[in-house]
């Protein structure tokens, strides 16, 4: 089967299309008729797939919906060949199209994605948000500017079907978020005066977008205009409050108080950018800011949403709230609110209603975490975990967050000093479990959640104790009479009562209830009460009187409810192991496809019986997990269980495997068994998108790898680990890569997987390598290439020789180091793997120079600089040529060194290497001075430390003592 990438031609790269408009094509100059609106509709569903298949099925249902005509496939097939016609108006009868192209069940579209003026306007976008990163807020201006330009109306006017009327509300989105975004750098810029105009029509015509009314706000203020700027904010305010029932956000809050302060930041500042010219001087600090990261952190809003049906608690809350100042001043100490009681009384659905109430007076973000202490099947967090959950939430780089846990602690600790932050610790095991999640400085809320009572926190860090009971008869009336009515429950007083006792008055079991009842409106309260009497007692494990039988019997109630596929879809959600899932993992399991699928996950959450977390993610309550793994053992047989599972597990597997060639491209592939026909791994088309996936579902993916590993699947428990080694190594996650390599590796010396156990051998040496353990590195590698050997496996055995010799590098163990990697280069040659052969001749080259052979280095470095580009490798070629320019460096050739970092720094900008580009600029800042040129090297050394003090590098501090030694010199300002 031939695909879009695999064809290219002349006719293709003529074709023009737009849809952010009425649809129009043109081939060269000439505008081509595209027939009926229906026609149009078949091309721009083509279009939208983007070079990918689209089955005739869902053709059909983007043109026709859920009413498609009784030939609908025979018509579908006309339009597609008078699209042919159109498009390729010389084909000659008898051969096959080069544009719209048949593939399996349906068809193709062969087009470069700069053929359609969405493709110009996404790529136009995305180099405004590279350009807008790298500093060039006028540059990104500008083309925004012009990306907008692009857009002639509404896009796909006048076009019938699902697919058009979705594809326009999502076009109108991305013009929005744009538009936003062209919006703020005008602003920033200084063109406060000149946007104001289009800022008040947009905010006229989106009242509900927070964003659009902070930016004219801000634009008003700027302009002296603080009276409208606040009167705008109340606009604003009242459309929230009067249409949703809503305050506005933290963010649009904080714009407001700052605007009433007359806050003086808000001033407009001079615009700058860090220059790219080398020999330019740069006027940059050469003291790192407040943060220690960059001159803003990120101010994490983690919360979860707001139930807006919430009511009673008023006690609680009041009790929780006096905890902090009155008059919205600084706290002076670290507030503590410890929230303990059993299982469903509802302790976290207070919490968040809480922290939302107070969150604008805590501006620097809030953080929140799940720790897991009673989860029946997820492990409980580790305070290192939720440690570095944090981290990342802050956008800590990896790269400046330190191995240790103490030292983890401290980091944490430094980042809330002098910050205002709410921190919500949800579901606490223990005392030892939070307080190393505690701020050390005062100004910050922590409210924790636990069915324990955390005694140790109230004794020895002061936290205030709240112990929440079920919920008063009152109040569960008041909470069923919020969601069904008032009239509905007087009708029926007695039948109501009756379910508020069956809910024992759990928030929990009760939702449940008016979730049953809301959605069947012509169902009594008597007949609902009658089920639940029915259910009591049907569930012997929970027999006795404990409050968890009633939480059973409303579970099992709604269970029943359940249309037979959605009652299907939720058992099997018992048997993931994670602690959340995505609609695609959703539908590997229960083996249905997504459209299906998720038609079933909407039924569950209106039942109240999972979670949505955010728009395609979905998590069950703890207790909702005990009772979906006990339906599923009930009614599936062990076959069908092994069967969901495995299912599962490939599709993390092979969906892994597709982030592979992105992530760490043109490496040596991980052998995989035959893909199942039924699995349907998501497919990535950018290094971001599939960083993206790994870092949502990092706690999947680790949860899936000790799942293989229990379950009977060896293979996957290694290979999965084996495959996201370059994600684990990129984000910095070093403990899982260590801790995920070692379940491979122990499943396949289970199951005596011989080529699992090389590979294993060699995942796990690569992490232990990158933590720092050498010797244990060493070890590991030496098995690998022992289990290769015996093997037969020629490419194996070379690269874990390769491998032992950089880790021999890193020992001191130069003349094994150069051993090992000339047998792996040889093998290489031998094997003609040109890839590992150029990584090879680079670590050689490396090895050389350290032992100052410099002929033999340059030799090395010079071959390898050829292979690597033969094979495209920019990351390796950054490398070869930093280690070039060090060599000529110190053989004091100052004008090639020049040159040769300047090659280098080129290379690690294109592949985004920020150590490669600071090391090297250093590196030049070097060269610069032993030539005799100061002001070239304190302008090299500026850049240097603006790139390293970003994440916060070790060699930060040297820079700093350069600059500093430069400064003083009093030659050095006379050159």
């Amino acid at each position: 089967m031939n695909t879009a990438s695999e064809i290219s031609g002349p006719l293709s790269d003529s074709l023009r299309f737009a849809v952010l408009g009425p649809v129009r094509a043109w081939h060269g100059g000439r505008e081509l008729d595209l027939g009926s609106p229906q026609q149009r509709a078949v091309l721009v569903t083509l279009l939208s797939r983007r070079g990918r298949l689209v089955t005739v099925g869902e053709l059909v249902d983007a043109i026709w919906g859920e009413e498609p005509p009784t030939a609908a496939i025979s018509v579908l097939r006309t339009y597609v060949s008078r699209l042919r016609k159109v498009l390729e108006p010389g084909r000659a009868a008898g051969t096959p199209p080069r544009v719209v192209l048949s593939a399996a069940d349906g068809y193709l579209i062969n087009i470069p994605e700069s053929a359609t003026d969405l493709g110009v306007f996404e790529e136009r976008f995305a180099e405004a948000q590279r350009l807008r990163a790298a500093g060039e807020a006028s540059a990104a201006s500008a083309l925004l500017h012009t990306a907008l330009e692009e857009w002639e109306g509404t896009p796909l006017a006048g076009l019938p079907g699902p697919l058009a009327e979705a594809e326009r509300a999502r076009l109108h989105e991305q013009r929005l978020t744009v538009l936003e975004t062209r919006l703020e750098l005008d602003v920033q810029l200084g063109r406060h005066n000149e946007v104001i105009p289009e800022l008040s029509a947009l905010t006229n015509a989106y009242p509900l977008r927070e964003q659009l009314c902070q930016l004219f706000m801000l634009a008003l203020y700027r302009s002296g205009r603080q009276a409208e700027a606040l009167a705008a904010y109340q606009r604003t305010r009242s459309t929230l409050v009067s249409e949703l029932g809503i305050e506005p956000g933290a963010s649009l809050r904080e714009m407001h108080g700052r605007i009433l302060a007359a806050d003086g930041t808000l001033a407009p500042s001079p615009a700058s950018r860090v220059t790219d010219s080398l020999e330019a001087p740069a006027d940059l600090p050469d003291r790192p800011s407040p943060s220690g990261l960059a001159p803003e952190i990120a101010r994490p809003a983690q919360l979860p949403a707001d139930l807006g049906t919430f009511t009673g608690r008023r006690a609680e809350l009041g009790q929780a709230q006096a905890l902090l100042p009155k008059d919205d001043t600084y706290p002076a100490t670290v507030v503590i609110s410890v929230i303990d009681g059993m299982a469903a009384i509802g302790k976290t659905t207070l919490a968040v209603h809480l922290a939302h109430r107070v969150a604008h007076r805590f501006p620097d973000g809030q953080l929140f975490i799940n720790l897991r202490g009673f989860d029946p099947v997820a492990p409980i967090v580790p305070p290192g975990e939720a440690i570095r959950a944090f981290l990342d939430a802050f956008e800590v780089p990896a790269q400046r967050i330190p191995m240790g846990f103490d030292a983890q602690v401290a980091l944490y600790r430094s980042l809330l000093a002098h910050r205002r932050v709410l921190i919500l610790l949800d579901n606490a095991r223990d005392t030892d479990q939070v307080r190393p999640l505690l701020p050390g400085s005062p100004g910050s809320l922590v409210i924790v959640t636990s069915r324990n009572e955390l005694t140790g926190l109230v004794a020895g860090d002061g936290a205030h104790p709240l112990t929440l009971n079920p919920l008063t008869s009152a109040d569960a009336h008041s909470f069923l009479a919020k969601r069904l009515g008032i009239e509905r429950l007087t009708a029926e007083p007695e039948a109501a009562q009756e379910l508020i006792a069956y809910s024992a008055r759990l928030p929990l079991a009760l939702a449940i209830i008016a979730a049953r009842a809301a959605a069947n409106p012509g169902f009594s309260l008597s007949a609902i009460a009658e089920d639940l009497r029915e259910c009591q007692g049907s569930l012997d494990a929970f027999a006795g009187g404990d409050i968890a039988t009633d939480v059973r019997a409303v579970f099992s109630s709604s269970y029943s409810a359940l249309s037979g596929s959605a009652a299907r879809m939720f058992h099997l959600l018992g048997l993931h192991s994670g602690p959340d899932i995505s609609l695609p993992a959703a539908a590997s399991l229960v083996g249905l496809p997504q459209r299906e699928t998720r038609g079933l996950l909407k039924e569950l959450t209106r039942a109240n019986l999972l979670m949505e977390l955010r728009p395609g993610r979905y998590s069950l309550h703890d207790l909702l997990r005990v009772y979906a793994a006990e339906r599923v053992h009930i009614e599936e047989t062990s076959q069908e269980r092994a069967l969901a599972v495995e299912r599962l597990l490939n599709w993390y597997l092979h969906t892994a495997d597709a982030t592979y060639s992105h992530i760490t491209p043109r490496r040596r592939r991980i052998p995989l068994e035959p893909r199942p026909a039924t699995c349907h791994p998501l497919a990535f088309t950018t290094h971001e998108q599939a960083l993206d996936w790994c870092t949502t579902e990092r706690a999947n993916l680790v949860a899936a790898v000790h799942q293989a590993a229990a379950s009977g699947h060896p293979g996957i428990a290694w290979r999965l680990p084996a495959l996201l080694w370059g994600f684990f190594y990129l984000r910095g996650h070093t403990e899982d890569w260590v801790d995920t390599a070692r379940t491979g590796l122990s499943a396949a010396q289970r199951a005596q997987d011989r080529k699992g156990e090389a590979e294993g051998h060699l995942d796990l040496s690569a992490a232990l390598r990158v933590s720092g353990d050498i010797d244990q590195a060493i070890a590991h590698l030496q098995q690998a290439v022992a289990i290769y050997t015996e093997l037969g496996d020629k490419l194996g055995r070379a690269v874990a020789v390769s491998n032992l010799g950089g880790v021999y590098i890193e020992s001191g163990q130069h003349g094994k180091a150069v051993e090992n990697v000339r047998r792996g280069l040889a093998i290489f040659r031998i094997l003609g793997n040109t890839w590992a052969e150029g990584m090879a001749l680079s670590n050689l080259g490396d090895i050389y120079q350290r032992l100052d052979r410099f002929d033999e280095a340059i030799d090395c470095l010079e071959q390898a600089l050829i292979v690597l580009r033969d094979n495209n490798n920019r990351w390796i070629e950054g490398v070869t040529l930093g280690n070039l320019g060090t060599v000529h460096h110190r053989l004091h050739r100052h004008d090639d060194a020049v040159e040769t970092y300047r090659a280098a720094l080129e290379a690690h900008r294109d592949v985004g290497n920020w150590w490669g580009q600071g090391h090297t600029l250093g590196l030049l800042g070097d060269t610069y001075i032993a030539s005799g040129r100061p002001k070239a090297a304190r302008t090299s050394w500026r850049l240097a430390l603006a790139v390293l003090e970003a994440f916060d590098h070790p060699e930060a501090g040297e820079i700093r003592e350069k600059l500093a030694t430069l400064k003083d010199s009093p030659e050095s300002e006379q050159r």
